[in-house]
This record gives C-alpha cells, structure tokens and sequence, in this order.
C-alpha cells in the first residue's frame, strides 16, 4: 500500500463484490429452503418408492451445499464491507491532505514527501527557503518539529509538515487493514467438489473465527443488541438494523443472533443452523482425532474367594487422558444427529418445516427446536424436560413435540400449531443426587420465561396465539419456578408426572383460572416420591402437588394403554389427545379422571 495505491483505490468496487457476494448467500439460503421445506416434502408427500427415496437423500446434500455456499459468501461478503469500512477513513484522510496541499501548491512525492516554496521575508532579516517534509517521523520527533515550526523563517514548513504526516498516517492506516483483511480473505474458499464434509464446516468455523477477530472494530460500529434487553426491545433492535447490518450480524456472531429472544424465527433459524454445522464438523474431526477406546474394557480379577469385573489399565490409561472428552464428543453428535434428522423429516407424515431457535453444545448442552414457525402459528406449545434430559437424549423428546404437533393439529380447525422443544436449562442429571434440589429449576426459570416473552415479541400474527407449556417431570417444576418468579407468558400448562411446581395452588400458576391441566399415569413413582422436594406448602397443607385434589388442577386421563413415567406421548394414546385438545383450544373436550371418593380417601 502506497499514496498512488491508497488514492486509485476503487473502494466502490469491493462493496459491489459484497453485495453481489450478499446476493449469492441469500439465493442459497432460498435454494436450501426450497429443497428442504418445499420439495423434497412435496415429493414425499405425493410420491413413494425406493427411487424417490434415493432422490430425496441426494436433493438432501445439494441443500447441504447450498447451506455451506450460503454461510461462507455471507462471510465474504461480510469481510470485504469490514474492509472498506476499516479503509474509507484512510482514503478520506489523504484525499483531504492531498487536496490541502494543491491549495497551498505544494508537491506531494511518491513517497509522501511535501516540498514548499519559500515564503515572503523573515522579520528577523535571513530569507525564508524552500524546502520538503516527510512524514515518517516518531511522535516525539514531531513534537519537537512542530515547536521548531513556530520558529522557522519559512511558514510553509510548518503547514507541509502537519499535512506529510496526515498523508503518512493514512497510509499506514491503509496498510494496516490491508495487512489484516488480505489473509482472512484468501482463506475464504472452499474444496473444489460438492461433498461438503466435516473438514470443511470445521474449516467454516475457523473462517468464521478469523473474520470476527479482524472485523471486531466494524461491528462494534453497528448498532449494538441493547444490554440485557427485553424481548420487545431486541425485536426493536432488530427491526431497526438495515439489511447489511443484519447480514453482518448473522455472519460474524451467529451464536449471539441465534440466542437473543425477541427475534424472528426465520432469523434465529439462519443463525443457529450456521453455528449447528459449524460445531457438528468441528466436534467430529476432533473426535476423529481421539484414540478409539481399547476393545478389552474389563478383565477379571480374584479377590478372595470369588472373582470381580474390573477396567483392563490399558482402559484406565485411555479413559484418563481421553474418556470426558470422547463422552461428551459422543453424546454431543449423538443429540445433533436428532436434530439433523429431524430436519431432514420434513414433509414426513405431514411434518411441518423445522426451525431451530437455540443450540449449544457446551456442557450439557442447549436446543430448541420448533414444529412449524412460531411466529405465524395460531396455537404455540413449550415443552421443558425433565431430569437427565441433555444434548444426546433431545431426539425423544422432539419425537413427542412432533406426536403433539400432530394431535393439535388435527384438532386446531385448520388453523396452523407449533410445538417447540425447550431444552434452555441445565437440567438434572442425576435421579438421586441432582433431582431433589430446586436450584436447577431456579436457574433455568428465567431464561424460560425471556423465551416466552420472546414468541409474543416476534409473532406476526393477526391476533395473540394460545400458548401452552408443557413439563414433564423435572421441567414441570422449571415451569412452577418460572410462574412464581415472574410473569409466565402461557394461557394454560399441561404437567405430566409432575414431583412438585413449587406452589401449593393451581391459582399460583399465573394463568386463567382453571387452565392448569395435570397427568399422572399409573405406576408413575415420581409425583409421590417428588412430592417432598418439590410440593408446595400452605395452610392446606405441606408438599401439595399437581396430582393432588386440593391443588385444583384438571386431572386428565391417561388412558389404559399408558403407564409408568415416560409413556405420557405415547402415539394414539388417550394421554397424547388430551394434550392435543388443550394445545388446539378445545379444552372442553377434554376427558378427565372423575372426582375421588373422598371417603375413601380420608380412610
């Protein structure tokens, strides 16, 4: 980077490049959603067959092209208006100081010199004589010239020098972005096929990584999400960005954009599936990396009279320096390829698209995956897990939002459902040792309710949706917590299994009077054993829970064919079309448990 360099640079046409760039990522991002939301479910839908099978698999990868072509040129795009935006300041700078100096009719040289003529006579009697500045100087040196210029018997030189230094600080300026920005541009390509693997979303996230550092002063320029904003304030910061601002935004923090409530579902969508396939390719070739575990686990050993099964120390070894790591690897892939199958369900059954509104594979772990778009829906549905819920297990239980998402939708009168998987909380891992305490449900309370509030901010909707929470087990005691911690966004709850809410009346629960809805099905141990960790307590009584009489919740039934603690969305079940009936508005159809004989129960 040089004067002449830095003054023919044709900033206009990098911001062309990106927005041709932009262009590209938004029609791959149509593209991908054509092929998964439209096509191949249309196809399903009306036609059968090993044939249409295979097609369905292969229009599969072309849309997982199309997502790669979409996140790495909303990158580029991204890199080169962060460019610009690093380089205009530069540019202005020495068009400026280049313009000052042909006023004065000073010279600037090829190498940012500043020659000025001799000025008038010297009060002092010596003439003042021509001569040349250059800004290549330290600071101090600077200020020691800038005194001298006081001084000097020629004014000019104090006005060449200031503008020599301008000239050489903008081209540093300019080298200095060029320097950064020219690597981080080069590293944006990708393999020359159309198999995008692993290796090449990890690659992604690196590419993503780079950027970011280097574009950290353009996005602070932006308009930053208001600090610990609500969801209607972060709808409004949303709303209020052009759409360049939320092309950056999307490419530079998708893990940022994906998790803030309040913004579209589309957007949270776009987002989280950028940061979900960068996370899948970069936790697979790790764990590629990772020695297999020896296949001679255990060996026996004799202690005393009878022999005991133990870990081989070949096992021991491998387990100490790679067992965490390989586990959470494991069981985080395992808990992606849920999702990513459902994704790829659409159009199944009738299954609507799927939108993914919250991922992190961080610990235990975060998801949150709807049935259809939120924000357009008429009847919306939560569902929050319970213990031992986490990333590895979410495919069960977006395998009952999907069982719902069906029964609501055949009851809903034709008006469009959407069941949503809320796994935004570190739940219980442990029956015994972790489910007893309330903190977890205390710590995710919170981020339930945000969420809530966020799919009243970003509804588009003609009027406010039904909305319903749904908790099984553990999750119903997050949304107790929830309901007593602040305002629940819900017009009814559904507990099923349910060892406590953390209030002793169904009233406490913050929602119309006689829209708390419970299930407990034969053989389900928890509500009773629950019960002492997690009931309410009030003059009635200590440790009430929904099961109980006195709680005033709607007892539903569960149907003869469901039993124990896990099988409340049981397809064709009485349980699951109970559900569906409070998830669609028809509350009243509902069949409930007739009242108990209360003398016998008070023997």
């Amino acid at each position: 980077m040089d004067i002449e360099a830095l003054k023919t640079l044709k900033l206009h046409e990098f911001e062309e490049a990106a927005t041709g760039y932009r262009s590209t990522s938004d029609m791959a991002s149509q593209a991908k959603d054509a092929l998964e939301q439209r096509i191949t479910a249309q196809m399903q839908k009306a036609l059968k067959g090993v044939a249409v099978d295979a097609a369905v698999v292969q229009l599969r990868e072309v849309a997982k092209d199309f997502h790669y072509v979409q996140v790495e040129c909303g990158l580029v795009g991204t890199a080169l208006k962060a460019f610009v935006a690093d380089v205009r300041p530069a540019q202005k700078k020495l068009e400026q100081a280049l313009s000052e100096a042909a006023e004065h009719k000073f010279t600037v040289g090829a190498d940012g010199s500043v020659s000025y003529p001799a000025a008038g006579e010297n009060p002092g009697g010596s003439p003042p004589q021509p001569g040349a500045a250059k800004g290549t100087l330290s600071e101090p040196a600077r200020g020691i010239l800038r005194q001298a210029g006081n001084i000097d018997p020629n004014p000019n030189y104090k006005i060449a020098q200031d503008i020599a230094n301008r000239i050489t600080e903008a081209v540093n300026e300019a080298t200095e972005a060029d320097q950064k920005w020219a690597p981080q541009v080069r590293k944006l390509k990708a393999d020359d096929d159309l198999v995008v693997s692993a290796d090449d979303w990890a690659d992604a996230g690196k590419d993503m990584e780079g950027v970011r550092g280097a574009g950290q002063h353009y996005l602070d320029s932006l308009p930053q999400p208001p600090k610990d904003g609500s969801p209607q304030a972060n709808a409004d910061w949303w709303k209020g960005l052009d759409a360049d601002q939320q092309a950056a935004w999307i490419s530079l923090r998708p893990d940022a954009v994906g998790a803030i409530d309040g913004l579209p579902a589309t957007v949270r969508d776009e987002a989280n599936r950028a940061v979900f396939d960068e996370k899948r390719g970069n936790y697979q070739m790790t764990l590629n990396g990772i020695p297999k575990p020896p296949a001679n686990e255990w060996t026996w050993i004799t202690a005393g009279m009878y022999p005991s099964k133990v870990h081989t120390d070949e096992w021991m070894a491998w387990d100490k320096k790679y067992g965490d790591q390989y586990r959470h690897l494991t069981n985080s892939l395992k808990g992606m390829e849920s999702i990513q199958k459902r994704f790829d369900a659409t159009g199944q059954n009738n299954l609507p698209e799927a939108y993914l509104l919250g991922f992190g594979p961080e610990g235990n772990g975060r998801a949150i995956v709807a049935n259809g778009n939120p924000d357009t829906a008429a009847h919306q549905a939560v569902y929050v897990p319970g213990t031992t819920s986490n990333l590895g297990s979410i495919g069960g239980d977006i395998g009952r939002m999907e069982n719902v998402w069906r029964t609501a939708t055949d009851a809903a009168d034709g008006k469009p459902v959407s069941t949503i998987t809320w796994l935004g909380y570190d739940a219980p891992q442990d029956i015994v040792k972790d489910s007893p305490f309330s903190h977890y449900a205390n710590d995710g309370a919170p981020a339930f309710n945000r969420f809530m509030d966020g799919l009243d901010a970003s509804h588009t909707g003609d009027s406010d949706p039904h909305r319903t929470a749904i908790g099984h087990s553990y999750g119903t005691t997050l949304i107790g917590s929830a309901a007593r911690q602040g305002d629940l966004n819900a017009d009814d709850i559904i507990t099923a299994g349910s060892p406590g809410v953390q209030v002793p009346k169904a009233e406490q629960l913050d929602v119309p009077k006689g829209h708390v809805w419970n299930q407990e099905a034969d053989g389900d141990p928890v509500p009773d054993i629950g019960r002492f960790g997690h009931g309410g307590t009030d003059w009635d009584g200590p440790w009430r829970i929904p099961s109980d009489e006195v709680f005033g919740a709607n007892q539903m039934t569960t149907g003869s064919n469901v039993s124990g603690h896990s099988e409340y969305w049981k397809e064709g079940s009485e349980s699951l079309r109970n559900q569906g009936l409070v998830v669609a508005g028809h509350s009243q159809d509902v069949t409930l448990k007739p009242p108990p004989n209360r003398w016998e129960h008070m023997r």
